[in-house]
């Protein structure tokens, strides 16, 4: 890279992991923001390609349906955290992606190895082509996606602080029944056999569950500043 030398911090690639309703997407977007870094939710990624099978008429129930249909979708994901966009097959999916329906089966899709292999490459371009760096967020991003990452933040927040987030973001949704998917979502992505959930030995682990956003975001800030400073 010839502008090397005028670029003025060295990129830094940040792998920000956790269960949801940490505040994990608002987080690394506003870093990603303020910091001049691209942003890659990976979740998204995993709800796109479960959207395409559920659309295209695919057994989400059958591993092996999965497994031969992984390579089918184009995903394609804009990394501008300001505007961060995701496409499949051309067709803008951000909104389909969130709906209830993808929401209670991305997590059997997303335990197919296939398609875990599939979407894991796809995250490693985006991170090997981002010039500033780049923010990647998810749920095996510093253990198995990027493993050599800068910086690994896990984030975790009590079952009922998570609760709480969701059913606002929810929009009345019970809190109870809030808590006891995200509780059922943790067990599966924790306990399947391909990149579990799970905090890599050399990440900073920070609890939400008494911070605000905004405090949430100053202390991963710091974090990659001292990163970058060192690097």
């Amino acid at each position: 890279m010839e502008n090397g030398a005028a670029r003025t911090a060295p990129a830094v690639i940040v792998a920000i992991d956790g269960p949801s309703g940490t505040g994990k997407s608002s987080t690394s977007r506003a870093v990603a923001a303020q910091l001049g870094l691209s942003y890659l939710d990976t979740g998204a990624q995993y709800r796109a390609i479960t959207w395409w099978m559920v659309s295209n008429g695919i057994d989400v129930t059958d591993a092996s349906a999965i497994a031969a249909a992984a390579e089918k979708p184009e995903i394609i994901s804009g990394t501008d955290p300001s505007a961060p966009t995701i496409s499949v097959d051309g067709t803008d999916v951000a909104g389909p992606i969130r709906t209830q329906e993808v929401t209670a089966k991305v997590s059997a899709v997303s335990a197919v190895p296939e398609v875990r292999a599939r979407i894991t490459e796809l995250q490693r371009s985006l991170a090997a082509s981002a010039e500033n760096g780049i923010v990647v967020e998810g749920r095996d991003i510093g253990t198995t996606v990027l493993p050599d990452a800068d910086l690994k933040v896990f984030l975790t927040a009590s079952p009922q602080a998570r609760a709480a987030r969701r059913s606002g973001e929810l929009k009345g949704a019970d809190i109870n029944a809030t808590r006891e998917a995200l509780i059922k979502r943790d067990a599966a992505d924790s306990s399947r056999k391909t990149s579990p959930l799970a905090k890599a030995d050399d990440a900073v682990e920070v609890d939400t569950s008494d911070l605000t956003l905004q405090q949430v975001i100053e202390c991963v800030v710091t974090l990659v500043e001292e990163k970058r400073a060192a690097k």
